[in-house]
């Protein structure tokens, strides 16, 4: 029996001697955000998506060569038997308007569920009122206790019931009360496209910033890199027995803080809200000897993230779901003597240990990792995603999956910028092969 077969059998098996290592040269603490940033001209930004999805043109990247197609024939570089690893988040559109008893036009941009219920899934369906973490666009005009909105068929009152450092929490109510909160959104909301795109959000978006298997509502911004699939894109990797799994990152307004300290040790990543069930870790745990590949930046945050707290459920068996929560330093600061697979093995069954132990079918909490040059991918072995803004940590993120040197991630722009790739969420992608 070999080893991966004798850990399966056993189902879990703990590493001895756990390694913690104090911060180094090659801590992300140290990098300096100076060093990834590059000229994106305004023209280069993708301001509208393609008419049609799948012939954005691919990036491919793998043993340091570069080569290019479209996303149609994404599935002639995907081997056989791969793992796809997809974040099937739904964009809400959470961008909601009123207007002040003068008629000043405010707007609302929801965030996420306030207080401590922030289970998506039950903050969407929640009926007659609700309170969301938001942000205020003129919020110097909102003088009165409430604003209302009214329509032919319903009527929505807002309210400011706590004032935090970079947001308001908002308590929300509306008639008829048996409309859900998800319902009201649909009726009033706008989609909230990003903010570099620097036009308002037109009917298209409402179907293009979406991805086709989108499912869990929840998200402020798209999972951009699934943009580009389609069903016959779908139907031509399964074709090939390339498998699916599914895990839900809702992505939220954090993804485009910018960077501003010049040393990310000063820099505080966004958090994030995760929801992956026990199958896919077990699909996960049982594709470790093939290629396993995020489709986009969220997915690769929630798998990685699933490793660091498998690696938390090993030192701590006893340890409460919070206390499994990954900060953004936590992949530098602990370790374990081996990295390979089998090592990965271990932790992701640990976590399904610790989940069957409490009861769980479902993990649901937050991460705050943080990827960047000097990490070390533990589950995914290449990703799928967009091109991203420069000085961003999702660019570093790149920069870590690429690996090898901290300036390898510039001969991957430079091509996309000499050869006219699209950039940003609507723009074009790349498949980037992690270097070993």
């Amino acid at each position: 029996m070999d080893r991966h077969n004798e850990i399966r059998e056993n189902c879990i098996c703990f590493a001895p001697n756990p390694v913690y290592f104090r911060t180094n040269n090659m801590h992300p603490k140290n990098l300096s955000i100076s060093d990834f940033t590059y000229q994106l001209a305004d023209e280069r930004i993708a301001k509208y998506p393609l008419a049609e999805r799948d012939l954005s043109k691919l990036l491919i990247y793998k043993d340091e060569v570069i080569s290019e197609d479209i996303y149609r024939n994404i599935h002639g570089h995907i081997p056989s038997n791969s793992l796809l690893v997809f974040n099937n988040t739904k964009v809400i559109p959470a961008r909601l308007f009123f207007k002040n008893a003068t008629g000043a036009k405010i707007e609302i941009f929801c965030l996420d569920p306030a207080g401590e219920n922030t289970d998506m899934a039950s903050a969407m369906s929640q009926t007659q009122k609700t309170r969301w973490n938001c942000l205020i666009g003129r919020a110097n005009k909102w003088k009165e206790k409430q604003l209302h909105f009214t329509a032919s068929d319903f009527t929505l009152t807002a309210e400011i019931v706590e004032k935090k450092a970079d947001s308001f929490v908002v308590e929300f109510t509306w008639q008829p009360e048996n409309l859900s909160f998800a319902e009201i959104l649909d009726k009033t909301g706008m989609m909230p496209i990003p903010p570099y795109l620097r036009r308002e959000s037109e009917q298209l978006d409402q179907q293009r910033y979406q991805t086709v298997y989108a499912l869990q509502k929840g998200s402020v911004a798209a999972p951009t890199a699934g943009l580009h699939f389609t069903e016959d894109v779908l139907g031509s990797l399964k074709n090939k027995n390339v498998q699916f799994t599914y895990v839900t990152l809702h992505v939220g307004a954090g993804t485009f803080k910018p960077v501003k300290a010049e040393r990310m040790e000063g820099h505080e990543m966004h958090a994030e809200l995760i929801d992956v069930d026990v199958a896919t870790i077990r699909s996960l745990s049982d594709s470790l000897n093939q290629n396993i590949i995020a489709v986009g930046t969220t997915s690769l945050r929630t798998i990685e993230s699933l490793f660091w707290m498998g690696q938390k459920a090993m030192l701590n068996p006893e340890a409460s779901l919070p206390q499994l929560e990954i900060k953004q330093w936590d992949p530098y600061e602990i370790t374990f003597e081996q990295t390979s697979k089998e090592q990965t093995l271990l932790a992701l069954r640990a976590l399904l240990q610790w989940m069957l132990k409490n009861k769980l079918n479902r993990l649901i909490c937050k991460t705050q990792i943080m990827i960047a040059p000097g990490y070390k991918l533990r589950v995914a072995d290449a990703i799928i995603t967009n091109f991203h803004q420069p000085a961003s940590t999702l660019l570093l993120l790149v920069a870590a999956v690429i690996g090898n040197d901290k300036e390898d991630w510039k001969k991957i722009y430079d091509y996309a910028l000499a050869r006219h790739f699209r950039f940003l969420s609507y723009g074009d992608g790349s498949l980037l092969w992690a270097n070993k």
